[in-house]
Order: C-alpha cells, then structure tokens, then sequence
C-alpha cells in the first residue's frame, strides 16, 4: 500500500499560524486525522506539548482542539443552540455566544434576522448562505476556547475582505492559540508564521511567504497563478 505521508516532519510554537497548502490529495487532510487521532500513529512520532499524542486520552486531545471543516453540519436549532453544542447552559453563555459570532464575523448578519440568535435554522443550515454557515461553525469552534484552533478550507465561502477580518480577529484575540489553516486560497495563507506546502504525501516546501516567493517553487507558481487571475479579473471589471 502507498503510504498517505512520508517523511513528515515540522514544529509548531503555541501561539503560531501555521498555513498549509496543496493539490487535492497532496496529504493536507491525512495530517489534520492524525491531530484528532482519527487515525492512530506510532508511539513517539507527534507530540502536543511535549507529550506523546498516543499517552493522551482520545478525549482530552479532541476537546482542546477546535475544528472546522469546509462544510461544518448545522443541526435544526437555534443559531445560539447550533454555537454553544455542547455546552452547559451557564451564566454569561449568550455573551460567549455573541463573543465567538463577532470574531467569526457573523454577528452583524445574526441580529440583522427577526429573531436574531433565536433563529431556527433549517437542517444543515439551508436558510443561511454557504459564507454565513461556515461563520457560524468558526464560531461554535471558537467558543470552545480551544488550545489548537485548525480551519480545514472553512474560509473558502467567504469573500477575501471577510476572510481578513476573521483571521485579523483571531491574531488580535487568541494569541495563545494555535491556528491551523488549510487552504486552497493562497492569500489565505500568506501571512501565516509558517507556511507548509504539500505535494503526493510529503513536504516539499516551507517557510515564510516571502522566503517562498523566493524559492521561485511550487508556492510560488500558485502566487502567480492566483493573483495573476485576480488581477485579469479586476481589469475586466474596470473595462465593464
């Protein structure tokens, strides 16, 4: 059998943001089921804090890590019951409600319906748009307070100025947290503290933004690619 990853091997401070990007099916996916031990891994290969992954308890591991992935499941609830899942019903929990909304972004756009976070949702979301239910899972993950923050290409539904002002928030608001972005969107990546470029299961490059446009590689070749065609675009428009 081929092996999903081979010769893996980074390190991440707390506190950091760490971009990862790739092709379908270059392994971005694989390292985030390792994370949330979906797949197990052997003893002594990745550690969290210090400590083998493998001598943590499968449900200490998940509950410090807030995840979202690209089409987060919205139950048939409330907005304010579909962010705080989970949770006790404390005192304080709509402010935390509201706090983890306006990070994502998403509170402007909740008071803005007639029931505001009593608003009931239709099964996996149907009545929001697909930027507004991503938001709305940023926000569940974020109330959780989570250690290890991973946003598998959750910003993908969002226009690049909201996607800004959510990883903004996040830098200005959770410092302590690690953030994982996978992205297929490389200006989503861009000013993360490392960036981790995938290719067929290994690593083929890494490094800063700027340390990457200089190695004139892969990342590079999706700069061009990307931004190229943003500027087309934008000229196009301009001659409309």
């Amino acid at each position: 059998t081929e092996n999903a990853l081979t010769d893996i091997n980074f390190t991440v401070k707390q506190g950091e943001t760490v971009g990862v990007l790739g092709r379908t099916g270059s392994g971005k996916t694989s390292i985030l089921d390792l994370l949330l031990r979906i797949y197990n891994i052997d003893k002594e290969e990745l550690f969290i804090d210090g400590i083998d992954i493998m001598k943590l308890p499968i449900k200490k591991v998940r509950e410090s890590i807030g995840y979202v992935p690209q089409d987060g499941f919205l139950f048939s609830d409330t907005i304010s019951n579909n962010i705080s899942l989970g949770l006790d019903h404390e005192d304080g929990l709509l402010n935390k409600i509201e706090d983890a909304a306006k990070l994502s972004d998403v509170h402007n756009n909740i008071i803005d319906f007639s029931d505001g976070y009593n608003t009931v949702i239709g099964e996996r979301g149907v009545t929001l748009s697909g930027g507004q239910r991503q938001r709305v899972s940023i926000a569940r993950a974020l109330i959780k307070n989570p250690e290890i923050l991973i946003l598998d290409d959750s910003l993908s539904a969002v226009d690049t100025e909201t996607d800004l002002q959510i990883r903004n928030a996040l830098k200005e608001f959770w410092t302590e947290t690690t953030v994982f972005i996978i992205t297929h969107r490389i200006t989503t990546a861009m000013e993360a503290d490392k960036i981790i470029v995938l290719d067929k299961g290994e690593i083929v490059e890494m490094g800063t933004h700027q340390e990457l446009l200089n190695k004139q590689g892969i990342y590079s070749e999706l700069w061009d690619i990307q931004i190229g065609n943003f500027l087309i675009t934008a000229r196009r428009l301009q001659n409309l």
